[in-house]
């Protein structure tokens, strides 16, 4: 396998559905394969299969969308080495570049121009023992760390773990699993708790619904 490619999944152009650029126009990069298995994953498609692209060929179709933000999803894209030099690229190629990670891999080596979206796996999720601490070491300013709630449980263990790891000053965002809990529930709790996190829905969900690609 030639070192400066990597397996895509696809490339798609939508809204961004999620993170503080939600709703802007934006070209996403799904890379195939993850290590994790959390129970409400929606791109379980990722997992296998995909092709192998170049980094060339990747910039290229990238560009054909004119775009000015770039998210390079999964999967997990750090999974692959090559993720390094593509969000290296994108950067030099001058979008504004963000990286939706699960956590579980380092991110000490990630292009600092890149915005890190760090989701904290939660018990519920059936992978917080998958959680990479040293991560939070690594976090710039721009970076935000995302929480999916699936329950009472869930969000009582995320405000403590933000407490416990001093992360009061983050970018924090906080969502509900989709088929989990209802919005109004999670918006309830954080009201209640006045926690200084970001309620998020997925707005590709609610414009287009379950759709790949979207």
């Amino acid at each position: 396998m030639r070192s400066d490619s990597l397996r895509i999944t696809e490339i798609f152009y939508s809204l961004q559905g999620e993170s503080s650029t939600v709703g802007f126009p934006t070209v996403f990069v799904r890379l195939t394969g993850c290590p994790l298995r959390c129970q409400y994953c929606d791109t379980a498609y990722a997992f296998h299969g995909g092709k192998q692209w170049t980094l060339q060929t990747i910039l290229k179709a990238v560009a054909q969308y004119r775009a000015k933000y770039v998210t390079v999803s999964g999967g997990e894209p750090l999974a692959q080495p090559a993720c390094l030099a593509l969000l290296s690229a994108l950067c030099d190629a001058g979008y504004i570049v963000s990286l939706e990670t699960s956590g579980a891999m380092d991110v000490a080596a990630v292009d600092p121009r890149v915005m890190k979206v760090i989701d904290i796996k939660t018990p519920d999720s059936k992978e917080c023992q998958r959680n990479l601490l040293s991560n939070l070491q690594h976090l710039n300013a721009q970076d935000e760390i995302k929480f999916v709630i699936c329950s009472r449980a869930d969000f009582d263990w995320s405000v403590a773990f933000i407490k416990d790891h001093n992360l009061e000053d983050k970018n924090l965002l906080f969502s509900p699993s989709h088929h989990d809990i209802t919005p109004q529930s999670l918006a309830d709790w954080i009201l209640e708790d006045q926690i200084p996190v970001r309620f998020q829905l997925q707005l590709h969900k609610v414009i287009w619904g379950d759709v790949p690609g979207k």
